[in-house]
């Protein structure tokens, strides 16, 4: 039994140390809405303190009472009959604690019955739900739903649906996914038609994979204009749950049991359009996807803290040859590797959540904001951090999640063969976690995602800030490493641009986005450690394991051997 906030001590230092004061300014109005509301906060103190005591409120119930529930909703997971899907009783008691916690509307705003809260915290909190049960943060994570609603749609829809939302009474869903389309979004079929009497949109077709999919209120895509094909014909739409909308079963999964992902059939459900018509896909989906990636990236850094602690503490405990397995350097290293690991996804995750705030506050500003009062500069950082979000909330999906099934492998590891039987979490995060790098983008698509905005070098003005830190000593030696990486990936990205060969550049995506991650992961642990001088050796570690990696795929890029397109292809074929 512990609370997930205070017993760690890296998301205690983040919290310290990440610099939010424009963030949470911007999202306060320059804190003007404490003369609206007498919980808002006064100052930046303020705001962090509350910060932080919900975090400790909700690191509490998910140490102290989600975490005991988490092996039994697995085991039992919830129940489907006559097309209704029944959660597990301590499904329900969860998500009634955190309903209680008043945690249900963490991002929307005060007027609505929200907190008011960045992303970045949120953020947080989501880690530790998913470390207590990462089943759970696929219900408690789905609040980007309400947030969508809250940035596309109308004031009337808005009233509606948010106060719902805030209080918990409503849950949502995100209806995306097709039997035929799995990724390619651009060919979603499911029809919406309008009925010129009534102005009123009806939808129908079939979505699949679809979590919570037995949500009271679903966000769906769907084509709206006739004769069209592509990404350009497909708007978003509000419906909710009724007769017309059928769950007509719900998957057998390898893991993530205690939420249902099941299959719909719509049959004429009255729907309501959301924002502009074709702008479905175009911007109200990759709006979504830009806080899935995130929730995504928390959800398996709190499943891979989980799988450590498990691990380090059953190496303390089982002995072997009368001494504990943990002073065996094949195991300790492993130990080391592993939360050096969670440390480096970590810095990333935050730090993408910041600059994720930031383009969130600003755009608000340009999109909303009276138009007399929209500054030239506020576009110019609109535009910026837009840039910068798009690349990092892919690489810190990428990042974190093959991680995370990198750290739930060595738990298993580490326990040998008790860590495959299911009298121990071992092996329930080991199957957790092989979906963070699956859905909402898989890992290939995250380093499509990433590749444009790594060969326009967006992250040069941060690496640049980074690099110029006054670091001294061992710190100053290993930022000759991270600063000679960067040298190397710049003439990378030349060499792959000059080529100017489509078939290369696809080739070499995942290593240049996979070597932009180490110099950048390098920077953040190079500027924590500055500020924490224990911080020295995992800075140390991460970097000098880093530097062969990045070294390998600078060869691989540097070759222009297109040739291997056509090696692998005779491989296959064997």
């Amino acid at each position: 039994m512990s609370n997930y906030f205070i017993d760690n001590k890296d998301l205690q230092f983040t919290l310290a140390n990440l610099e939010l004061e424009e963030v949470v300014s911007l999202r306060e109005n320059n804190y003007k809405q404490a003369e609206d509301f007498d919980y808002a906060p006064e100052n930046y103190a303020d705001a962090k303190d509350n910060y932080k005591r919900v975090l400790e409120l909700v690191g509490e119930i998910s140490g102290e009472r989600i975490a005991p529930r988490a092996r039994v909703v697995d085991e039992e997971g919830p129940h489907f009959e006559n097309n209704k899907v029944t959660y597990h009783p301590l499904t329900v008691k969860n998500l009634e604690e955190l309903r209680n916690a008043e945690v249900f509307g963490v991002m929307l705003p005060r007027r609505y019955g929200g907190l008011n809260f960045p992303v970045t915290i949120y953020t947080m909190m989501t880690e530790m739900v998913s470390r207590a049960d990462a089943s759970l943060q696929n219900l408690f994570g789905l609040q980007d739903i309400a947030e969508t609603i809250c940035e596309f749609g109308t004031e009337e829809q808005k009233q509606k649906y948010l106060p719902r939302f805030a209080s918990g009474e409503a849950d949502g869903s995100m209806d995306l996914t097709e039997p035929d389309s799995g990724s390619d979004l651009q060919s979603v079929r499911l029809k919406a038609t309008l009925d010129p009497k009534t102005n009123q949109w009806y939808l129908d077709g079939m979505k699949r994979f679809i979590t919570n999919g037995c949500a009271k209120v679903h966000l769906v895509l769907a084509r709206s204009e006739e004769g069209t094909s592509d990404g350009r014909g497909l708007s978003m739409f509000i419906c909710e749950a009724g007769p017309e909308l059928v769950v007509r079963r719900i998957e057998h999964k390898l893991g993530i049991h205690g939420v249902a992902t099941a299959e719909l059939q719509y049959n004429r459900v009255p729907a309501e359009l959301c924002g502009q018509r074709k702008r479905g896909l175009i911007k109200y989906v990759m709006s979504l996807m830009n806080g899935a990636r995130v929730g995504i990236s928390a959800q398996a850094l709190g499943i891979a803290e989980a799988a450590y602690r498990e691990a380090r503490k059953y190496a303390a405990e089982r002995k072997q040859f009368k001494t504990a397995i943990e002073e065996f350097p094949p195991v300790f290293s492993m130990l080391a590797s592993m939360k050096m690991e969670i440390m480096a996804a970590r810095t990333l995750l935050y730090e993408t959540t910041k600059m994720v705030d930031l383009r969130n506050s600003y755009n608000s500003i340009v999109e909303h904001g009276k138009a007399e009062e929209v500054t030239p500069e506020d576009k110019q950082k609109d535009k910026l951090y837009s840039k910068i979000a798009a690349v990092l909330t892919p690489m810190s999906k990428a990042f974190a999640t093959e991680m995370s099934n990198r750290v739930c492998y060595q738990g298993i590891q580490i326990h040998g063969g008790t860590g495959y039987m299911k009298d121990f979490n071992a092996e329930r995060f080991y199957r957790d976690a092989r979906i963070t790098n699956i859905y909402e983008g898989t890992t290939q698509l995250q380093h499509v995602a990433a590749i444009g905005g790594i060969m326009q070098r967006v992250l040069d003005p941060i690496m640049d800030e980074l690099a110029g830190l006054p670091y001294h000593g061992k710190l100053k030696r290993l930022s000759t490493y991270v600063d000679e990486m960067r040298k190397k990936q710049q003439t990378a990205v030349q060499y792959v641009a000059e080529k100017k060969d489509s078939t290369y550049y696809d080739l070499v995506t995942k290593h240049l986005v996979e070597m932009e991650t180490y110099i950048f992961v390098s920077y953040l642990m190079l500027r924590d450690a500055l500020k924490d001088s224990e911080r020295e050796l995992f800075a140390e570690r991460y970097i000098l394991d880093a530097v062969p990696e990045f070294d390998r795929s600078y060869a691989v890029v540097m070759s222009g051997d297109v040739t291997l397109i056509d090696n692998y292809r005779e491989l296959i074929d064997y």
